[in-house]
């Protein structure tokens, strides 16, 4: 069967505009072989299948940006994306991705056309998820200036702030100030503004957050909330809070 259980149904907003035009015939054909079998949905259901799947699609061509940005492709990266599909949503899943993802390492498109149309259909928490994603596959092999580079980009055209960004990417380059970066804060702060930032950050990556993208994401979705209590953590033992 061509598309797999992790993108049946309605393929939602990413069958339309950039990213539709870069998946193109590719996954349509897919989705035509897949109708048969298709799980029938009702409305509310459709529309959260509908969003989920342009999550992971716009996932997939981000990725493609990120992986290519240093002008090579690493074996690693592309184990990365194939593992975090493998653990998430299946060996099936895993094995259609290394199929699209070629089709998508071979395409030039304009990255801030695909990154407007997610900024406007994807909601806050659910691109910053798409974001920790993004970082956590350009990291598994050591993050290259170049990659660093778009990956800002990317942060800049989806609507993400400066300190939001750093925040992610503390948690996959540790420095001495990790740990405050992580919970948006500097080392100057307050016992009673690091209480706050931790209230704040916990509300923010909560995996609740992203319920409406299905328990697989929603789980994977855990390892930024868990770095937010373990840097809370570490401070609260520094200061002996």
């Amino acid at each position: 069967m061509g598309v797999g259980k992790w993108i049946a149904g309605a393929l939602g907003w990413a069958m339309f505009g950039p990213i539709g035009g870069i998946l193109g015939y590719y996954i349509t054909s897919r989705l035509e072989r897949l109708a048969e079998s298709a799980v029938v949905y009702s409305e509310e259901q459709s529309w959260n299948q509908g969003q989920r799947n342009s999550f992971l699609m716009s996932l997939l061509v981000l990725s493609a940006s990120v992986i290519k940005a240093d002008g090579k492709t690493t074996s690693q990266e592309k184990a990365t994306l194939r593992e975090f599909f493998a653990r998430n949503f299946g060996a099936q899943a895993a094995n259609e991705v290394d199929e699209i993802l070629e089709e998508l390492l071979q395409k030039d498109y304009n990255l801030y056309e695909v990154c407007s149309q997610i900024r406007s259909c994807m909601d806050y928490s659910q691109r910053l998820q798409l974001y920790h994603f993004l970082v956590q596959l350009g990291a598994c092999d050591g993050l290259q200036q170049r990659e660093v580079d778009v990956l800002e980009t990317i942060a800049t055209y989806i609507g993400l702030s400066k300190a939001e960004v750093d925040s992610i990417f503390a948690q996959f380059r540790p420095s001495n100030d990790s740990n405050y970066r992580i919970l948006e804060i500097t080392p100057d702060a307050t016992d009673e503004e690091v209480k706050k930032a931790y209230r704040k950050m916990a509300i923010k990556y909560h995996p609740d957050k992203v319920a409406t993208l299905g328990e697989d994401v929603q789980k994977a979705a855990e390892e930024k909330f868990k770095a937010v209590n373990q840097a809370y953590e570490a401070i609260c033992r520094e200061r002996g809070i």
